[in-house]
């Protein structure tokens, strides 16, 4: 990937305070148009990384550029969209008012305020006092304030906290919008299950280092985690298929196997050969969460 075409570039940044390390040498960059998900425990450096990236504070070492300008500067944040977890807006004003005011500040004309309320579904409670609202409205009319002007880079933190399934849903749906559009998403999340088929990259992050960044099939490859082949057995027949194939008996009728990506289809050709003494086969690959245990230093129990 060339420099032009990054949204957002990391270089061997670092950040210190005094003796303690916080973040030890993070490479990361994300192209236009591209969803990363940003994984790890608390306390790992999402938070200090996010800061980082939006001119908060200081790098101690290493380079940041949000297209192409340093964070902080009028251009980076200009560039930037921002949605934390714990959103503020003026319990006083409605929401129209609230985002009109956002909207004039980023250089915006007020007709598009409505349109924005309408694609988060604020439209019905637009004139109603934000004080009356819920957390998972309030974080509605975050998102619509983040798709405020053309971003090159969102930062997205815990974006769907305190929103019910169909809202988060929805916010997905906009999600790829801006990256149809050409804004790189950056998504820090602990919704392991929502980010595994939404993003185009996990980078994960354990005690302030970047210790995996790649798609979710090139992270399984390099886990070397196991494919789990559960077969249901006709009647009778179960120890028979545990006896030609090993693995595990499970409740009288089914058998547990386990393998690696590259022995899965030698393993179906087994089982096929079986015929009708198996009656049901169910394939689970490594999921998000079994990835994210193992480039954690954690195994399942």
């Amino acid at each position: 990937m060339t420099d032009d075409r990054r949204a957002l570039t990391i270089s061997a940044l670092t950040k210190t305070y005094g003796k303690s390390e916080v973040l030890g040498g993070i490479d990361l960059s994300l192209a236009a148009g591209e969803r990363v998900a940003l994984l790890g425990h608390n306390g790992a450096g999402k938070s200090t990384l996010i800061k980082l990236v939006l001119g908060l504070i200081r790098p101690s070492g290493g380079q940041i550029r949000v297209d192409g300008h340093p964070p902080g500067s009028m251009a980076a944040r200009s560039a930037t969209a921002y949605l934390p977890e714990q959103v503020a807006f003026h319990k006083s004003l409605t929401g129209r008012e609230q985002l009109t005011t956002f909207a004039r500040l980023a250089g915006e004309h007020p007709k598009i305020v409505a349109p924005l309320l309408e694609r988060v579904g604020l439209a019905e409670a637009a004139d109603r006092r934000i004080g009356t609202w819920s957390k998972g409205m309030r974080q509605r009319l975050g998102l619509a304030q983040a798709l405020l002007g053309r971003r090159r880079v969102a930062l997205l933190d815990e974006p769907t906290s305190g929103l019910d399934p169909i809202s988060r849903h929805d916010l997905y749906a906009v999600i790829a919008e801006m990256a149809a559009g050409g804004t790189a998403v950056l998504i820090a999340s602990h919704a392991l299950t929502e980010l595994e088929a939404r993003t185009d990259r996990i980078a994960i992050m354990r005690k302030g280092r970047l210790v995996a960044d790649d798609t979710l099939p090139g992270l399984s490859q390099k886990a070397g985690l196991p494919t789990r082949i559960r077969l249901t057995a006709r009647d009778g027949a179960a120890e028979h298929v545990h006896a030609e194939l090993g693995g595990t008996r499970v409740n009288g009728c089914a058998v547990e196997l386990s393998c690696s990506g590259d022995q899965k289809m030698a393993q179906l050709a087994r089982i096929s050969g079986l015929g009708d003494a198996v009656r049901d086969v169910e394939m689970a690959p490594p999921s998000l969460e079994d990835i994210y245990r193992h480039y954690c230093g954690e195994a399942r129990q």
